[in-house]
């Protein structure tokens, strides 16, 4: 049993069923001090079945799990004691102030009454949360909810925070705001495991992602190291609607793929693995169809590609 204080969080075949259901299905992670990891993944894929084992909510049904080196099942009250969390939905009380919220927090994690003022006082300022420290946590908007949660967290200074789905149900601005607050977590030292829906969420604070999706990890790297998994693609724009087929056709001839194409937007693309070639050979072929492009160019895959890629290969797979 490998039982490394070198990770902040180690996950070793980790098995979890409930009923027919298999949530979980040999999971490993390793999640290093310092860096945040993405969990990244379509609903049900089992991201927060695996938080749950990981701050000691569940039990798995096999396997190992250690969060700064303690077992999540033989030392559940010393892992909780070194990790914070915040959940997909707020768990402030709306009827306390933002201060009163995390001086309580701080009362349960064992401080003084001097010293529970003090952490709350703190957090406050680091989330600029000061001016609204005696408003109710009712009166606060999304992305004031969710820096407190984010505060409530950090009471103790935990080495690890767990963050499950952080923005789920944000508007754009909390979500900008929420994202603003993580960095500042990271920037301190603070280590995440960071589970979420959102592509632009995981490329945007995740020193790497994990994509996981009916309970197995089906890949896993930085944003660029998967994107460039994925290769490119042939993107072409034509003027009139009837151009459309016969650019299809040459895109067609130079990818040896079925295109995708947008009527609408006017626009055919299709992956290529050998870039410049396949351009040449593109404009080759829509010379030969007669057809003049407004725009062409190979792009590079976007998470969102890679993403879609690997989990519908899956489902695939499983079916």
């Amino acid at each position: 049993m490998h039982t490394s204080t070198r990770s902040a969080v180690l996950v070793q075949g980790i098995y979890k069923t409930f009923k027919k259901s298999q949530a979980l299905q040999g999971i490993d992670l390793e999640v290093r001090p310092g860096e945040v990891m993405a969990l990244l993944g379509p609903n049900g894929a089992g991201k927060t079945t695996l938080v749950k084992v990981l701050t000691t909510l569940i039990k798995p049904d096999s396997g190992n799990a250690f969060v700064n080196g303690r077992h999540v099942v033989d030392e559940p009250e010393k892992v909780r004691s070194t990790i914070g969390m915040a959940g997909q939905y707020s768990t402030v009380d709306d009827m306390l102030t933002g201060f009163e919220n995390l001086r309580l927090i701080a009362g349960l994690r064992g401080f003084g009454r001097r010293g529970a003022r003090r952490v709350a006082d703190e957090l406050l300022e680091r989330f600029r949360l000061t001016d609204a420290a005696g408003r109710t946590a009712a009166t606060y908007s999304g992305g004031m909810r969710r820096r407190l949660d984010l505060a409530a967290a950090l009471v103790g200074a935990p080495p690890l925070v767990l963050l499950d789905e952080p923005t789920t149900g944000l508007d754009p601005e909390s979500r900008l705001d929420t994202w603003e607050a993580v960095g500042e977590l990271v920037a301190g030292g603070t280590t995440i495991l960071l589970t979420t829906q959102y592509l632009e969420e995981a490329d945007r604070l995740a020193d790497r992602i994990t994509v996981i999706d009916r309970g197995k990890v089906v890949a896993e790297g930085t944003s660029d190291s998967l994107k460039a998994t994925a290769g490119q693609r042939l993107v072409l724009y034509v003027a009139e609607d009837h151009e459309i087929d016969p650019a299809t056709r040459a895109a067609a001839r130079a990818t040896g793929l079925v295109p995708a194409v947008d009527r609408r937007a006017r626009r055919v693309e299709a992956a290529v693995t050998d870039g410049r070639a396949a351009l040449a050979r593109a404009l080759a072929a829509l010379a030969d169809e007669g057809v003049e492009v407004l725009e062409i160019g190979l792009h590079r895959a976007t998470l969102d590609d890679v993403f879609l890629g690997l989990t519908s290969r899956a489902r695939r797979e499983a079916a």
